[in-house]
C-alpha cells in the first residue's frame, strides 16, 4: 500500500471544499425559495402549531430514535415526499439523514414531548417513545396537523413540479409492458373467438317455441359479433400502447432530452409521436408500416372514437330516387367530412396482421436493444441519461444494454429496500 502524496491530499481537500460549496449553494437556494413563499410558510407554521422542531427543551428518552415505535402508519399521512418538501425545504425542520432502512428522519416536538416523523422501508410514519394513550393521541394529532399543512402547501408543490420539469431532471414512468400485455390478451381472445366461430359456422340450434313453433339460431353469428368487438378492442389497445411506447423510444433515441420537448411530444398526435420516435424518411419499410397504420387508425380506431356510426364510416343515409344512399363520414383534423364514396374497407384479421407485422419490424435489428429496455426492463426512462449519452451507448449492443439494465435494476432495488 502506497502512502498518500501531497497531490492526493490536495485532491481530497478540493473535494471537501467542493462539497461545502454545493451545500452552501443549496442553502442559499432554499433561503431564496423560502423568501418567495414567506406568506405560505407562515400559514403552514400556524396550521402546524403547536408542533415545532425538536430542541434542547424537548423531553425525550435516551436512544429514542433507535427504539421509537411506529404509532401512526402511512394510511393516515400524506405522501412521504410531500411531508419532506413541506417540513424540511419550506419550513426548515432538521432532517437527520439516511440510515439503514431509513430515508429521512425529522424529530419534532408536540407539547414538550419528542416524536419523530420518518420514512422507513415500510412507509412513512409517526414514531413515539412509548405506546401510552397520551402518546398515541399525540401521534394522531401530529398526523392531522401535517395533513392539514400539506393541503395548504399545494402552491409550493406545484412550483416544485414546474421547476423539476423546466430543469429536465425527471424520470418518465414506463407502463409499456403492461399496455402491451393488454393488447396481446385481447388479441388472443379475438383469435380464440374467431376460431370458435369458424368451427361452428354450420351449426344451427333449434329451440321449440310453444306447441308447434321453433326458433332457429346460429351460434356463429353471435360469435362473429364478439369477434368484431374484440378486434376493435385489441386495435384500440395497440394504439394506446404505441402512444405511450413511442415517447419512451424517443427518449432512448435522445430525440427527447428536455422537459419542454417531453411536454410537446406527449400532447402531440399519434402521427407526430411516430415520426418523432421512428425514421420514416430514410426507411422505406418503416414508411410503408406507417402508411398502413395511419389508414388502420382512421378506418377502425376512429370508428370507436367518433361515435361508432358505421364500420365503413356510413354515418347517414339520405333519400333519393335511387333509394337510401349511405353518406360516409370521416373525422379529419377535428372536422367532419362527408362523401358518397367509401374509403378503404378492412378485414379484422388483416388489420391485426398489419399490426403484427409492424411490431415484428419495430423490434428488429438495431431497435432490439431498445425493446429490452422499454418492454422488458420495467424501468422508467430518465431524461438525464438521454442528455449525457448513457442511452446512446447502451443502444449500441446487447452487452452495453445488459450492463445498464443491471445497474439501474440494482439501484431501484436498493432504493426500494432503502439499502443505502
Amino acid at each position: 500500500m502506497t502512502n498518500p502524496t501531497d497531490e492526493d491530499a490536495s485532491k481530497v481537500l478540493d473535494l471537501i471544499e467542493e462539497q461545502k460549496a454545493r451545500k452552501a449553494e443549496r442553502e442559499k437556494q432554499l433561503a431564496t425559495v423560502r423568501a418567495h413563499f414567506a406568506p405560505l410558510e407562515e400559514k403552514c407554521r400556524r396550521l402546524l402549531t403547536p408542533l415545532k422542531p425538536a430542541d434542547n427543551q424537548t423531553r425525550t428518552k435516551k436512544d429514542f430514535l433507535l427504539t421509537a415505535h411506529r404509532t401512526v402508519d402511512a394510511s393516515q399521512l400524506p405522501r412521504p415526499y410531500l411531508i419532506y418538501f413541506l417540513m424540511v425545504e419550506l419550513l426548515g425542520y432538521t432532517d437527520l439523514g439516511r440510515w439503514e432502512k431509513l430515508a429521512w428522519s425529522i424529530p419534532v416536538d408536540l407539547d414538550g414531548h419528542a416524536y419523530a416523523i420518518e420514512h422507513r422501508k415500510f412507509g412513512v410514519g409517526v414514531f413515539t417513545q412509548d405506546t401510552t394513550v397520551e402518546e398515541v393521541a399525540g401521534a394522531n394529532r401530529i398526523a392531522d396537523l401535517v395533513s392539514q399543512a400539506v393541503r395548504a402547501a399545494r402552491p409550493y408543490f406545484e412550483w416544485k413540479a414546474e421547476q423539476a420539469v423546466a430543469a429536465s431532471h425527471f424520470n418518465v414512468t414506463n407502463n409499456s409492458g403492461h399496455l402491451f400485455e393488454r393488447f396481446t390478451y385481447l388479441t388472443s381472445l379475438y383469435e380464440e373467438t374467431a376460431a370458435e366461430a369458424e368451427r361452428r359456422k354450420d351449426e344451427r340450434v333449434v329451440t321449440p317455441i310453444g306447441e308447434n313453433g321453433t326458433l332457429h339460431t346460429f351460434p356463429s353469428y353471435e360469435l362473429g359479433r364478439k369477434t368484431r368487438w374484440l378486434a376493435m378492442a385489441a386495435i384500440d389497445a395497440f394504439f394506446s400502447w404505441t402512444e405511450h411506447m413511442l415517447i419512451h423510444l424517443a427518449i432512448l433515441n435522445s430525440r427527447i432530452t428536455t422537459g419542454d420537448e417531453f411536454s410537446k411530444g406527449v400532447v402531440g398526435e399519434w402521427n407526430a409521436k411516430f415520426k418523432l420516435a421512428l425514421d420514416i424518411a430514410d426507411d422505406s419499410i418503416m414508411r410503408r408500416h406507417y402508411d398502413e397504420l395511419v389508414v388502420l387508425k382512421r378506418r377502425l380506431r376512429n370508428f370507436v372514437a367518433h361515435g361508432a356510426f358505421g364500420k365503413e364510416g356510413e354515418a347517414l343515409h339520405f333519400h333519393s330516387s335511387a333509394g337510401a344512399v349511405p353518406v360516409y363520414y370521416e373525422a379529419d383534423g377535428g372536422k367532419a367530412k362527408y362523401s358518397l364514396t367509401e374509403g378503404l374497407s378492412f378485414d379484422d384479421g388483416q388489420a391485426l396482421k398489419t399490426i403484427e407485422d409492424f411490431i415484428a419490424y419495430l423490434w428488429s435489428g438495431p431497435r432490439e436493444t431498445a425493446r429490452r429496455y422499454i418492454q422488458d426492463g420495467d424501468l422508467p426512462t430518465i431524461l438525464t441519461l438521454a442528455q449525457n449519452g448513457t442511452y446512446a451507448k447502451a443502444l449500441t449492443s446487447e452487452d452495453e444494454m445488459e450492463i445498464l439494465l443491471d445497474h439501474l435494476g440494482n439501484e431501484w432495488m436498493n432504493a426500494a429496500n432503502m439499502d443505502w
